[in-house]
C-alpha cells in the first residue's frame, strides 16, 4: 500500500518554530510531527510514503533519509511549483500513487495527531464497497467547522455543510482518507480543494463513506492546539503504552522524558510535559503543560507553564515563562525575567520582562 501526506504550506501559525525547520519536522511528543504518521502507516503495511510539499523539500528529505532505513519504508517527495490546494497534489503525484495492484491509498493531513486507527479504516473501506472513505471526529462546537452529514448506520455521506448556523450534526472531517485509485480520475492538475470539490461530488453519487474516529484527534498546526494535542497524546500513551511515561515522586500526571535528559533535585514536573533529548533541568524547577525541545537548559527554580521552549534555548534562574510563550530556536531568557505570552524569534536574548503577549523580533 501507498500513502500521501499533505505537507503543504509554510507553517506560519507555528512560527517562530517553523523559521528553523519545516512544520512537519517540529517536535511533538519528542519526535517530529510527521514521524507519528509515518510510523503508523508503516505499522499497517504501507511500503511507500509520498510527501506532497511546496516548501524546502530538500530539508525534509535529508532529514527523513535516516528514518527510511530505520523504518524500512520508501519516502519520496512530490514537489509543487505553485500551491495546488488539497486535491491538486494528488493529481501531481498520480504516477507515484498508482500501481498495478489497484489497492486504495491513504491521504493524511500532516497537522493531524490521533491514534491513527488505519487498520480499522481498511476493513471499513472494504466493507462498504464505495470509492472513498474519510475519517470524521466529533466536536463540541460544530458551527466553527465544515460538518459531515452522514447516514449513521452505514456511514454513507449525504452532504457537507460549511460552518452551519443551525445544528445538522457534530462530526467534522478529520483529515485522514482512504481512496480508490479511480478518485484520481476526478481530479485535475490545478489548484483544487478535496473537501469542497472532490468529496461533495463523490458523495452526490453515494460513493463516499465516513468512519467515526475512535480515540482522540487534534489539528496541532497552532500553539494553543499543539499544547492541547500534547495533553491528549500523553493521555493516550497512559492508556495504551504507559511504560513510556516517566514516574517518580517529582512527576505529576502524564510526563514524557527522553532518556538522555537530566533532571535535578527538588523539581516538580507535570502534568502534560514533554522533555526532549539532551535537555538539562536544574534543581527546583517547576514545569507544567509545556514542551521542552532538544538541547534546552532550564536553570534553577525557573517556572514554565503552557508554553513551548524551542531547541537549544535557555531559561534563566527564577525566570517565569507562561501563557503561550513560544521561544524559537536558541533563545536565551535571562535570570528573573518574566514572559507573559511572548513569541520570540530565534537567536535572541531576552533581558527585560515581556508583560503582555507580543512578538519579539
Amino acid at each position: 500500500m501507498k500513502a500521501l501526506i499533505l505537507v503543504g504550506g509554510f507553517g506560519t501559525r507555528l512560527r517562530p518554530l517553523t523559521l528553523s525547520v519545516p512544520k512537519p519536522l517540529v517536535d511533538f511528543g519528542n519526535k517530529p510531527m510527521i514521524l507519528h504518521q509515518i510510523e503508523a502507516l508503516k505499522a499497517i503495511g504501507v511500503t511507500e510514503v509520498v510527501l506532497a510539499i511546496n516548501y524546502q523539500p530538500e530539508v525534509m528529505l535529508n532529514f527523513l533519509k535516516d528514518f527510511e532505513t530505520k523504518l524500512g519504508i520508501k519516502i519520496t517527495c512530490s514537489q509543487e511549483t505553485e500551491p495546488l490546494g488539497t486535491a491538486g497534489p494528488l493529481a501531481l503525484a498520480r504516477d507515484k500513487l498508482i500501481d498495478d495492484s489497484g489497492e486504495p491509498f491513504f491521504v493524511l493531513n500532516s497537522d493531524v495527531i490521533s491514534e491513527y486507527p488505519l487498520k480499522q479504516m481498511i476493513a471499513f473501506h472494504k466493507s462498504h464497497g464505495g470509492e472513498a472513505s474519510i475519517m470524521v471526529t466529533k466536536v463540541d462546537e460544530p458551527s466553527k467547522y465544515g460538518v459531515v452529514v452522514m447516514e449513521e448506520s452505514t456511514g454513507q455521506v449525504e452532504k457537507f455543510v460549511e460552518k452551519p448556523k443551525v445544528f445538522v450534526g457534530n462530526k467534522i472531517n478529520a483529515g485522514i482518507y482512504l481512496l480508490n485509485p479511480s478518485v484520481l480520475d476526478r481530479i485535475e492538475l490545478k489548484p483544487t480543494s478535496i473537501e469542497k470539490e472532490t468529496f461533495p461530488k463523490i458523495a452526490s453519487e453515494k460513493l463516499l463513506y465516513a468512519m467515526v474516529l475512535p480515540g482522540f484527534w487534534m489539528d496541532i498546526g497552532q500553539p494553543k492546539d499543539y499544547i492541547t494535542g500534547l495533553r491528549l497524546y500523553l493521555d493516550s500513551l497512559r492508556r495504551n503504552d504507559p511504560s513510556k511515561l516517566a514516574t517518580g515522586s517529582h512527576i505529576v500526571g502524564n510526563v514524557l522524558v527522553h532518556e538522555s535528559a537530566k533532571i535535578g533535585e527538588g523539581c516538580l514536573i507535570g502534568p502534560d510535559v514533554a522533555i526532549g533529548p539532551g535537555c538539562v533541568v536544574d534543581s527546583g524547577v517547576r514545569l507544567s503543560r509545556c514542551t521542552v525541545m532538544r538541547g534546552v537548559r532550564i536553570k534553577k527554580h525557573a517556572c514554565i507553564s503552557s508554553s513551548i521552549i524551542g531547541w537549544h534555548s535557555t531559561v534563566g534562574q527564577w525566570a517565569r515563562v507562561e501563557n503561550m510563550t513560544i521561544l524559537g530556536e536558541d533563545v536565551h531568557v535571562c535570570d528573573e525575567v518574566y514572559s507573559n505570552g511572548g513569541v520570540v524569534l530565534p537567536h535572541k536574548e531576552i533581558k527585560a520582562s515581556i508583560l503582555k503577549p507580543e512578538i519579539v523580533m
